[in-house]
């Protein structure tokens, strides 16, 4: 209720108080847009205010020159206007015509061939023409002096000249003074959040900065771009055209509509027929299509930090607040919104609804893409992950705790069957395609679906039913095959299969085996104990350290010069009962694959 009223609050006041907080708000945004060419010439060795002076200098510049050029060929144009007057009016009446012909033929179709009669009542002249008289048209003229005339343009010109000037002296102000004020922002929110309220003012800054630049980039290449295609069509006032598009750019959305449809009326005006309007439309659509689809998302899509959706939520949000000004400021105004949500706790869930990414962590993602099944999503963002880095580091940073998450969903009571079997079988099919990377995801869906066993279980079946029941060769050289072994439980035995696999995909032969299992047991179980180089112990998550310690007992008898490691994860420490009856403790799958990889540079040598 409290936050309700505060926002309405909030949204009063800049509402009704738009005279004022519009100029702020403008000069704010202009000083972080040319922030980065102060902090450019300060590095060059300028001082501060000389840094800043120059910069006025030179946007003043830039900015009188650009409305030099500009006002030139709005001058060249008004000369030929006269000469397109013709043209417009040809083309409104071709216009005319061809939406008044689908209308008169609507009497003959409705009615037939029979002349159309109006209703009784109706009379097609009024009462004083049906008499011979015509009414007399009645004019009221004004008279305007001089004075009056250069009162209204006056008052027409300093209302934006006025406002220019007084968002010109803040910005000046704000930046000679910008230490001051940014101390003064330190010392409102406290000494505590000091740390935090200068790395949110960094990003802001450096977010709307970034943004601004590339967008002035982007709309300068595209304005030059435009205006060579258009002049090479042989449309007049190319330059022009091109100008004024590129500053319409900067107004989300609505800017390229209004430029493509000046640049319609233009070449309808300019030309006889309409070919020239057909191609300069084309050709712009062209240009947008490919600027928004494929320039704008690598080149400032990602610098602006917000969604797609977010950029049109705020666009209608600040437009309706506070008109014009408020659709070209949107997108600054909303990222600067988006970043003091990363800090702010109250506006954190406009942080997460609007910034470009929720704030979820790879981890997060698999895990909430495992609640819908969707296993292509995730052996595709999985597949891209590789392309950079080793199965065991996606492993480690992603895939594991990701279902951390989701055993405690298996172990509730609140999730149904259903959705469990539904976890099971994408945690089965994903793990099972990414160890066989070239085998295609579908052939394994049906069996999957059908999974009435524990991961691990299924994962070691598949491969043994794959590889054979000893997973693989046994005419290996010796000191060649890393074993894992786990105590039958369900978490235990999913570990030791994916350590198998992370390590198959790095090349390495490595097998999985159950303690205490039928495999244990077997007396047909050939003699193949020279050919083990590493035993890796799953860590007893579900097991009783009793148990754990036995079988490790029974491991050193049997294979007395093999190393045996166990992968304790971060969370569980070092616990000394478990490190006593080891070799080495490990705490990740990265740190296992780097264990045995001069092992399996060495096997060839022996």
């Amino acid at each position: 209720m409290n936050f309700a009223i505060t926002a309405t609050c909030v949204l009063a006041l800049l509402h009704f108080g738009r005279p004022v907080s519009q100029p702020i708000v403008l000069a704010l945004m202009l000083s972080l847009a040319v922030a980065p060419l102060i902090r450019a010439m300060a590095m060059a060795g300028l001082s501060r205010v000389h840094a800043t002076l120059a910069t006025l200098a030179l946007v003043c510049t830039a900015l009188v020159a650009g409305c030099t050029l500009l006002g030139a060929q709005l001058l060249t144009l008004s000369d030929d206007l006269p000469s397109y007057r013709s043209q417009i009016v040809s083309k409104l009446q071709d216009v005319q015509r061809l939406a008044e012909q689908p209308l008169a033929r609507f009497p003959v179709d409705l009615f037939g061939d029979e002349p159309f009669t109006p209703p009784r009542g109706h009379t097609a002249r009024p009462a004083l023409e049906a008499d011979g008289q015509r009414p007399v048209p009645v004019e009221i003229h004004e008279h305007t002096s001089a004075t009056d005339t250069l009162t209204k343009l006056a008052a027409a010109v300093s209302g934006p000249l006025g406002e220019a000037g007084l968002v010109f002296v803040l910005l000046v102000f704000i930046l000679l003074d910008s230490e001051n004020l940014r101390e003064r922002v330190l010392r409102l929110t406290g000494q505590r959040a000091v740390s935090r309220t200068i790395k949110g003012l960094e990003d802001a800054a450096t977010g709307v900065s970034r943004f601004f630049f590339s967008q002035f980039l982007v709309n300068l290449v595209f304005g030059a771009v435009l205006s060579t295609l258009l002049w090479l069509l042989g449309m007049p006032h190319a330059a022009l055209l091109g100008v004024l598009c590129a500053l319409l750019r900067f107004v989300p959305y609505i800017g390229a509509l209004i430029a493509a449809s000046g640049i319609a009326v233009f070449a309808a005006a300019s030309s006889p027929g309409w070919a020239l309007a057909v191609y300069a439309l084309v050709l712009f659509g062209t240009l947008e299509v490919l600027l928004a689809n494929i320039v704008e998302p690598r080149v400032y899509g990602h610098s602006s930090g917000m969604s797609p959706l977010a950029v049109i939520v705020s666009a209608l949000f600040w437009s309706a607040l506070w008109g014009p000004v408020g659709l070209l400021l949107s997108t600054p105004l909303t990222l600067c919104i988006v970043v003091a949500g990363r800090y702010i706790r109250a506006l954190e869930p406009v942080s997460i609804l609007l910034a470009e990414a929720p704030n979820a962590s790879e981890a997060q993602r698999f895990y909430h893409r495992l609640l819908s099944g969707e296993a292509a999503a995730i052996i595709q963002d999985a597949r891209t992950f590789l392309r950079k880095f080793t199965l065991a580091r996606y492993c480690d940073q992603v895939l594991l705790p990701g279902v951390e998450l989701a055993i405690v969903d298996l172990r509730s009571d609140t999730a149904e069957v259903a959705q469990q079997q539904r976890l099971r079988a994408t945690i089965a099919l994903v793990t099972e395609t990414l160890g066989q990377r070239a085998a295609p995801a579908r052939s394994h869906r049906r069996r999957v679906s059908m999974l009435n066993e524990s991961i691990g279980a299924h994962l070691r079946h598949t491969r043994e039913e794959r590889l054979g029941r000893w997973q693989g060769s046994l005419e290996v050289p010796e000191r060649s095959i890393v074993l894992c072994a786990s105590l039958p439980t369900v978490r235990e035995e999913f570990l030791s299969e994916l350590l198998v696999i992370s390590l198959r995909e790095a090349g390495i032969d490595a097998r999985s085996f159950v303690l205490g299992g039928d495999d244990s047991e077997d007396e047909a179980r050939p003699d193949a104990e020279h050919l083990v180089s590493t035993v890796f112990v799953i860590y007893p998550f579900e097991s009783t350290p009793e148990a754990w310690c036995d079988a490790v007992a029974g491991l050193r008898e049997a294979l007395p010069e093999a190393p045996l490691v166990t992968i304790a994860p971060r969370e569980q420490g070092d616990p000394k009962p478990v490190a006593q009856r080891v070799d080495l403790v490990l705490k990740s799958f990265e740190e296992a694959l780097a264990f045995v990889t001069p092992v399996k540079a060495a096997a060839p040598a022996a």
